[in-house]
């Protein structure tokens, strides 16, 4: 298509064609040119031929003045009249010998116009296959191109479905391990609610103190491991609902012991 290349089977090499159809115009011009010669020489000839009879005519004229004179124009006449059957036989020797020329060249068109016939249906067959294949493969390309678009919409889809399955797993997760911390919190603000009740009488509020303590730290330390359970899981569900993979795991949750 972009003529960079030879066009097989019409070319062995690139520019073939072009230097079939280039020898062809310089042999139409040599044709050209040998006719114009020789048109140049027929007129010369037959300029030559009025100057002789003309001179004819004058020796004729002039016969009677002088025989000498009439012997010398017979003589310069036959000299004249050889030297022009000369020239007219090299005449028509040269154009027989261009006519054979302009035949040979005629014969080398025909041939060369026949061959181009030739290649020119030949690559209009090509040109038809081609064409055939390619309306074919443009018609494969267009139902590919609708199952790729199929397939990436069920893929998206699948996508879909498969972060907001993540995303319930996550919370799903999320939500048991608050409600057990949660629980745990609330035992432990029920005991220590006993414990600050019973340490209202004087003589049980030393001995109660370390434990009222001790179950105060608990309840932080439960508390600040469900801030840390809570945003562990509310960061991996932002990172599903991103795109993130690999991110369906537990949140590793520390055992606080009870006092």
């Amino acid at each position: 298509e972009t003529n960079t290349l030879p066009f097989h089977p019409f070319e062995n090499q690139q520019g073939d064609i072009l230097r079939v159809e280039k020898e062809h115009q310089v042999l139409k011009e040599q044709l050209k040119e040998a006719e114009e010669k020789f048109e140049q020489l027929q007129s010369r000839s037959l300029e030559e031929i009025g100057a002789l009879e003309e001179l004819l005519k004058k020796s004729t004229e002039e016969t009677e003045v002088s025989q000498n004179e009439l012997d010398w124009f017979h003589q310069d006449s036959e000299a004249q009249m050889k030297k022009w059957q000369q020239e007219k036989k090299e005449n028509r020797e040269n154009l027989k010998a261009l006519r054979s020329t302009a035949k040979k060249h005629s014969d080398t068109n025909e041939r060369y116009l026949k061959t181009i016939d030739d290649k020119e249906k030949q690559y209009n067959v090509c040109l038809n296959t081609f064409l055939e294949t390619s309306n074919k493969f443009a018609s494969e390309k267009g139902k590919l191109e609708e199952l790729i678009k199929k397939s990436q919409d069920d893929s998206q889809e699948c996508e879909k479905r498969a972060v907001k399955a993540e995303v319930s797993v996550l919370q799903t997760w999320k939500e048991t391990e608050i409600w057990k911390l949660k629980g745990t919190i609330a035992k432990a603000e029920g005991n220590l609610r006993m414990l600050k009740a019973l340490s209202s009488s004087a003589s049980a509020a030393p001995v109660l103190k370390s434990q009222i303590d001790s179950w105060e730290i608990f309840i932080a330390n439960v508390k600040k491991q469900l801030e840390k359970v809570e945003a562990e899981y509310e960061e991996k569900i932002e990172l599903v609902k991103n795109g993130a993979r690999n991110c369906l795991s537990k949140v590793e949750i520390v055992d606080v012991p009870s006092p």
